[in-house]
């Protein structure tokens, strides 16, 4: 077995990994990236999309292989739908730019690495798929060490001056940062899960509708012209193939009320668990988690994917001071600001998930007060302001 030698090692080819190999390449620094799927399991993965304002403006400008703007669906707004005191059901929309001058992007994550992984290969990225990482050694030296089999077959060594871990929320990286004395993250794992449909039809609205029913929560959005993407509120334990599709029909339409919805064959089901997770360790001595190995968060709030990219905007620049500048100065500051946007990020989302879902264990007040709370928050500018501010994007930090 031969040992080979980078500046940085970058365990996974998801959005966070990929982008982090782009900008580190921008400043003249060499970067591996592996993953052990292979292309075609990455790309063919389908998951969901919304991507934040800033977001979209980076993954616009690397390559020419960017499709967001032109592929993608720029959303202004969504709807809040909930129950009225007269029986009926009130819906509001929250307007992004009237409120923020912003805007999110409808573009799934699968074409977003269809577009990364191609802009990386024609940039000469060294990225190796169906590559599997065993262990990662001496992250407390300047010589970290990657253990692995490659697509070959072959076991390899890979050296570097830096490991990062973008491996997702089964991190094979995240031992070495959080080492078995700090083992752990802080954790929630939510009461209900989302039964999710890809269906053959045109879009049921023109933007997503959040439905707080008496029934459950229900959430209508999009994939393309031609394919709906729709989930509704549902036990942790149950099973996607139980329901007919006529069965799934009527739970859509009676938990969307006042909203006809687009029926077309679905071809694809699964359950969706709901957890918050944050690493207690995002970084130590010359290793560092992002994205999913460091954080994961419900779907309500649209945060996974583009919470990912703020963590590989400040590691980025961590990374370039202590590799070009030989400072660790950016490195000791990594985890206490990537802190900052995790922490917003899991508020924001716990927050939709518990004013926009039934609890299992709630009373009449309980049901009472979360309607209200929904009220409070559309009636009021900076209530609606909130919303938006969040769910388009905070700012990305420009600096340590």
């Amino acid at each position: 077995m031969t040992t080979e030698h980078t500046r940085v090692a970058i365990v996974g080819a998801g959005p966070a990994g990929l982008v982090l190999s782009h900008l580190l390449a921008q400043a003249g620094v060499e970067s591996i990236v592996l993953d052990q799927r292979s292309r075609e399991d990455i790309e063919g993965t389908i998951r969901a999309g919304i991507v934040e304002h800033g977001a979209a403006e980076l993954l616009a400008g690397i390559g020419d292989t960017s499709r967001i703007y032109t592929a993608g669906h720029r959303h202004d707004g969504i709807e809040l739908h909930f129950p009225a005191p007269d029986g009926g059901t009130e819906a509001h929309r929250i307007d992004f730019p009237g409120l923020t001058g912003r805007s999110v992007w409808l573009y799934p994550q699968h074409e977003v690495l269809i577009d990364l992984i191609a802009a990386r290969l024609a940039d000469g990225q060294d990225l190796r798929f169906s590559t599997t990482v065993d262990r990662v050694e001496g992250v407390e030296s300047d010589r970290p060490r990657i253990f692995g089999t490659g697509a070959d077959g072959q076991p390899f060594e890979i050296e570097a001056e830096f490991v990062v871990g973008a491996d997702g929320s089964h991190s094979v990286v995240r031992p070495a940062v959080t080492g078995p004395s700090r083992a752990g993250g802080y954790f929630r794992e939510y009461p209900f899960a989302w039964f999710g449909i890809l269906c053959e039809a045109p879009p049921s609205a023109p933007e997503l509708i959040y439905s707080n029913s008496a029934d459950g929560f229900a959430l209508i959005s999009q994939r393309s012209d031609t394919v709906q993407r729709m989930y509704f509120q549902c036990d942790p334990e149950a099973d996607a193939d139980a329901l007919s599709d006529a069965q799934i029909w009527d739970i859509l339409q009676k938990r969307t009320p006042g909203t006809e919805l687009n029926e077309g064959p679905i071809f694809q089901r699964d359950v969706l668990r709901f957890r918050s997770f944050v690493s207690h360790e995002l970084r130590h001595g010359r290793a560092a988690l992002v994205g999913d190995a460091a954080h994961t968060v419900p779907p309500t709030g649209a945060k996974g994917m583009n919470l990912a990219i703020g963590d590989v905007i400040l590691l980025d620049q961590a990374l370039q001071e202590l590799l070009l500048r030989g400072s660790e100065r950016g490195l000791d500051a990594y985890a206490a600001e990537a802190s900052k946007r995790i922490w917003k990020s899991q508020h924001f989302s716990w927050w939709m998930t518990s004013m926009l879902h039934l609890q299992p264990e709630a009373n009449e007040f309980d049901r009472l007060r979360q309607l209200g709370e929904l009220r409070s928050v559309v009636e009021s500018e900076a209530g609606r302001k909130y919303l938006a501010e969040a769910y388009t994007g905070w700012p990305y930090a420009t600096s340590l």
